[in-house]
């Protein structure tokens, strides 16, 4: 009878405090979100707050934390480290938006060396310990949609057979292209990973597009720019009952089609025009949430594969350079493949590796400005951007060797077909197996 009652006394406080005792099913995918503002405390403009929004995913024994941070590069091995010890987390990815407008005094942005650094690595952990605690039961969708693209391929090819910048103007080419020319190539695609609650209900959205978060550059005033204002727009028309996370693309050459004018400097009078980077937001935003409501998620029960790996490279033209990329390819429930790349990579990069996995039948999604550790590798070009030059292409020491890109994209390509199964680590079957011996038969004319 004692035992009895033990047991119905521990139902009992199972049931009166039943979110901290989430039973979930054996493969069942847990999540847990988190949004912290982290606007610093400072003396500089702020016309809009940036933010640090957090997605974690756990099964089969993995516990993901995706970390969507307006900022333009963040790199931290005290935010791993804390996060690895206190809340178990077995990979950790700091995804930058890449705003031109986070809190840097001078117009800088560079995350190492920010004066604002202790304050958002503590900010972030402590998001990140928000979205474990508040784990929950759930159901993942996951797709893509193509739209008329928002931005243009900003290294344009001159007469001299070469690359140049959008704001190199020529005698053909007008400076930032207010033309709003769509050169290519460009990703049209805008991906989106919706996760739910076994009710049905939304609670996270990943949305990933390609195109630099620079519209409002040289603004002098804290912004997120576009990829803000498409997320609060998302979350909004979820009723503010979702954590939207913008992860950027291989958008290193890839520029908005709407921008505003620069600055000169914070005492330049010139007022900077927000509406562009309003409206593609807005843009972007309609898209993701058409394609949200859009997406059923599976009824089978989840799965999450994780392969981390790391490449090392030297400079193009540095040869003294030593570059640790960290990369990791995750595959959700079998047809999600996420492939986590630190650096600026070109989007010619992006649209190879997505053709050959869409080869696979799966779902591709390209996380770029993803750092997990290892060193930040800057711009990455594909072979012929690196030939043709350009910004982020050809200008500047200390670019990665000639390359790497491509060796990133194959190394992905790679541990997929491990991490799935298909790729076998000893040598196939041989042999031979004959069928029935056949002959062909002539038929007569006119049977």
């Amino acid at each position: 009878m004692q035992r009895l009652t033990s047991v119905f006394t521990l139902i009992i406080l199972m049931l009166c405090y039943w979110p901290q005792y989430v039973l979930a099913e054996e493969n069942t995918i847990m999540a847990g979100t988190a949004k912290v503002n982290i606007t610093p405390s400072t003396s500089l403009p702020i016309h809009d707050s940036i933010y640090a929004r957090v997605l974690v995913l756990e099964g089969n024994g993995v516990r993901l934390a995706f970390v969507a941070v307006d900022l333009a590069i963040i790199t931290s091995e005290r935010i791993v480290k804390a996060c690895k010890e206190k809340y178990g987390i077995t990979q950790l990815m700091l995804s930058a938006s890449h705003t031109h407008s986070e809190p840097q005094p001078g117009g800088k942005w560079t995350f190492q060396g920010n004066e604002f650094v202790s304050f958002y690595e503590d900010k972030i952990i402590d998001a990140v310990g928000q979205a474990v605690a508040r784990k929950f039961p759930a159901k993942i969708a996951a797709g893509h949609k193509s739209f008329p693209q928002l931005g243009f391929n900003r290294l344009i090819q001159r007469e001299d057979g070469h690359a140049r910048e959008s704001w190199f103007g020529d005698s053909v080419y007008t400076s930032e292209n207010p033309e709003r020319i769509p050169f290519g190539p460009v990703d049209p695609e805008v991906g989106v990973i919706k996760i739910e609650d076994m009710n049905g209900a939304p609670r996270a959205i990943m949305m990933n597009y390609a195109c630099h978060a620079d519209i409002v550059c040289f603004n002098y005033a804290i912004s997120a720019d576009y990829p803000g204002v498409a997320s609060r727009k998302v979350e909004e028309a979820f009723g503010n009952n979702l954590t939207c996370l913008f992860i950027q693309g291989a958008g290193g050459n890839i520029e908005s089609l709407q921008i505003s004018s620069r600055r000169t400097g914070p005492d330049d009078p010139f007022k900077t025009d927000y509406r562009p980077m309003e409206r593609t937001g807005e843009l972007l935003a309609f898209q993701t949430i058409k394609l949200a409501r859009s997406l059923v998620a599976s009824e089978n029960s989840g799965s999450i594969g994780l392969k981390i790996d790391s490449l090392v490279f030297t400079g193009r033209f540095n040869k003294s350079l030593n570059v640790n990329v960290n990369i990791s390819t995750i595959i959700i429930n079998k047809d999600v493949v996420i492939a986590a790349c630190p650096g600026e990579l070109f989007v010619q990069l992006q649209l190879e590796w997505k053709d050959k996995m869409r080869l696979a039948g799966v779902k591709p999604f390209l996380f770029g400005y993803t750092w997990s550790g290892g060193k930040w590798p800057g711009y990455i070009a594909d072979i012929r951007s690196a030939a043709l030059g350009g910004y982020g292409a050809d200008q500047g020491d200390n670019l990665i060797q000639t390359g790497a890109g491509e060796a990133i994209i194959i190394r992905q390509l790679e541990n997929y077909y491990k991490l799935s199964g298909i790729m076998r680590d000893k040598p196939g079957p041989t042999g031979f197996k004959a069928g029935n011996r056949w002959e062909v038969i002539a038929v007569p004319p006119g049977k």
